[in-house]
């Protein structure tokens, strides 16, 4: 699959994601919530990974809320455009963050990360992924070069709508497989 043809797989899914009624989305929002916290790997995490919400994705304000309330240590990305690089910050108050140049809210400063190798649970976006475990990114390759050196680890969870996941996605080398697919109707272990 080349750039051309995952961009436009990319934008017909973000195209039908988009378009969910804001009813229907909250409900299938409260089900991955519930597919999500029931997981056990979800229970026994002390430190959860988890990106802020943004335009038609999935809502985790309400999974960064029963996690902080749980006594885990929430760490959300914060980008660094200059080297393409993303380190995991923790995350203590909604009120310490701002929008970065794409919109997406992060940490104002950085001075509070973890490595991401002590890192139990990694909850990753994405637009579209397979049923082996394959997603396309929005295309800054962030999360790629983020989980590269510790993909070996079984914590890497997506959570998607049912739309956003097909069968098969062609990939390429640097591409990371995830280990479970959480959507609205189901939960996938794929290793």
């Amino acid at each position: 699959m080349n750039k051309e043809e995952k961009k436009k797989l990319r934008n017909i899914i973000l195209d039908k994601r988009n378009s969910i009624d804001n009813y229907i989305k909250e409900g299938m929002d409260r089900e991955l919530f519930n597919n999500l916290i029931n997981l056990d790997l979800f229970k026994k995490a002390k430190s959860i990974f988890i990106y802020l919400s943004f335009g038609s994705e999935i809502d985790t304000r309400p999974i960064i809320d029963i996690a902080l309330e749980d006594g885990k240590e929430v760490y959300i990305p914060k980008v660094y455009k200059s080297n393409k690089d993303m380190k995991a910050i923790r995350l203590n108050s909604y009120d310490n963050l701002e929008e970065n140049s794409m919109g997406i809210l992060e940490p104002k400063d950085d001075s509070s990360f973890i490595a991401k190798e002590n890192i139990d649970l990694i909850i990753v976006p994405g637009a579209v992924f397979d049923i082996h475990g394959n997603r396309i990114g929005y295309g800054g390759g962030y999360y790629d070069r983020f989980l590269a050196d510790i993909k070996e680890k079984r914590n890497k969870v997506v959570l998607a709508y049912d739309l956003q996941v097909v069968d098969f996605i062609e990939v390429e080398e640097h591409d990371i497989k995830m280990d479970y697919i959480i959507t609205n109707s189901r939960i996938n272990k794929i290793y």
